[in-house]
């Protein structure tokens, strides 16, 4: 133990390891930094959707009853006010979405306007059981959880006949949205009766279905390539593609139970959680989140130092030529400098843009040290162009997604291995000895000068 303590590598390696211990300090400022940025994101998101429109669900259209049902209460009767709700029989909904951007400052939600339409027909055989009792009120509702997305309300049929819409939906369960007061007079009970509408609706980031039908089907197109479908229910099928997506859901009554979550929801708000699980949707994602991918990189900069570090180490090694920890500690400051410069200016030019300047920047400061640090400019240019290639491969790394990890494992084991195989038959001591003979002749040298 005390030869390893006496050995020259092994008091130099150990600062080395030191040293680059201390270097995950700016390392870890910089995480925080992109992660504090990423987050200012978010909440510039929140903020624009607070100020246009959030993102969207649509529940309905069905039908509220509102009647009076007498009972006995004291030895005399009341009228009790009840309500009775009727869900689509079948319920189809298209929708394409048209994806935009809003900007403030650097930061940018996507936001999208859909071109919705919905068609079905409603059973209207239930009211035959209320013929005893006296209805006050029927209205067809639709729900909208952000109803300043109802940019505009297009054609609006019921039964073959245009209807007046109103604002509000009157529930305290699904307060926005819109609705319409139903003439059951003018209604044949015994038909079925259709419905068909139309609005533009405005919305960030997804859109929600809840699949009201006791049959549903629904449609959602977009121009955008990158959706991420949500809720309960993947579709049956999907077509992705660089010119967009195509996804088509179906269900009916007994897989999503909608009939009675729907009463439960109605008659107690503390019990629509379960409904607001049932939804079909899609969500606009960016793939290209540069605070994402800044953070992924982040992640490979212990692999980075290390590798940088161990050829340092190596390169004394061989040529017997010792370098001062100083500029180790240069090297390694600059090295978690090109993370600062890719997460400033991928918030301007994009992640890819800016991880190609922050490379090649890195790079040539790097191998003009290095070049000067070993009075070689010829061996700072292979430098350079080995860490251009270890740049190279850490932007393969963070673009597969799937197999990042997979990559990331293979390309430590074969470094390692690498290290190991060209060490093997290395005598430690006996290099240890020649470092220090040429430490001492070059203080011989200098106390000659």
């Amino acid at each position: 133990m005390k030869k390893i303590f006496n050995n020259q590598l092994g008091t130099k390696f150990g600062f080395v390891l030191f040293l680059f211990v201390l270097l995950q300090i700016p390392v870890s400022m910089v995480s925080g930094l992109i992660s504090e940025r990423s987050h200012r994101q978010d909440e510039v998101r929140h903020e624009i959707g607070r100020s246009s429109s959030g993102e969207q669900r649509i529940i309905g259209p069905f039908i509220s009853v509102i009647y009076n049902e007498p009972v006995w209460i004291e030895g005399k009767v009341n009228l009790l006010e009840r309500r009775k709700f009727i869900l689509p029989e079948t319920f189809d909904m298209n929708a394409h979405l048209d994806s935009f951007e809003k900007y403030r400052g650097i930061y940018r939600a996507r936001l999208y306007k859909a071109q919705t339409a919905l068609k079905g027909t409603f059973d209207l055989s239930p009211l035959n059981a209320l013929s005893q009792y006296e209805i006050t009120k029927a209205s067809m509702v639709v729900g909208i959880r952000d109803s300043r997305g109802l940019i505009r309300l297009d054609d609006m049929t019921l039964g073959g006949k245009a209807f007046e819409l109103i604002p509000g939906t009157g529930l305290k369960q699904l307060p926005q949205g819109f609705h319409s007061v139903l003439d059951l007079s003018q209604l044949d009970i015994a038909q079925p009766l259709d419905f068909d509408l139309n609005f533009l609706l405005q919305g960030m980031g997804e859109l929600q279905v809840t699949p009201i039908g006791n049959r549903t089907n629904i449609e959602l197109a977009s121009a955008w390539p990158h959706p991420s479908f949500i809720g309960d229910y993947l579709p049956v099928s999907s077509e992705i593609s660089e010119t967009g997506f195509k996804a088509q859901w179906a269900s009916n009554n007994f897989s999503t139970n909608i009939s009675q979550l729907f009463e439960n929801c109605m008659s107690s708000a503390s019990s629509c959680h379960e409904l607001e699980q049932r939804q079909m949707g899609v969500d606009l994602i960016d793939p290209v989140d540069h605070y994402l991918k800044s953070h992924r990189a982040v992640n490979y900069s212990l692999l980075v130092i290390t590798l940088v570090f161990a050829s340092f180490f190596l390169l004394e090694l061989f040529q017997a030529r010792p370098l001062h920890p100083v500029q180790y500690g240069f090297v390694g400051l600059a090295l978690a400098l090109f993370y600062l410069l890719l997460i400033s200016m991928s918030e301007h030019m994009g992640f890819n843009w800016a991880y190609v300047i922050s490379a090649l920047a890195s790079t040539g400061l790097l191998s003009v040290y290095v070049g000067g640090m070993l009075g070689n400019n010829k061996h700072g240019m292979v430098f350079g162009v080995s860490l251009l290639l270890l740049y190279a491969m850490l932007f393969g790394l963070l673009q597969a997604e799937s197999y990042a990890l997979l990559m990331g494992t293979l390309l430590c084991f074969v470094i390692l291995s690498l290290v190991m195989v060209l060490t093997r038959n290395i005598n430690w001591y006996e290099r240890s000895q020649k470092i220090s003979e040429a430490i001492a002749n070059e203080k011989s040298e200098d106390a000659k000068n």
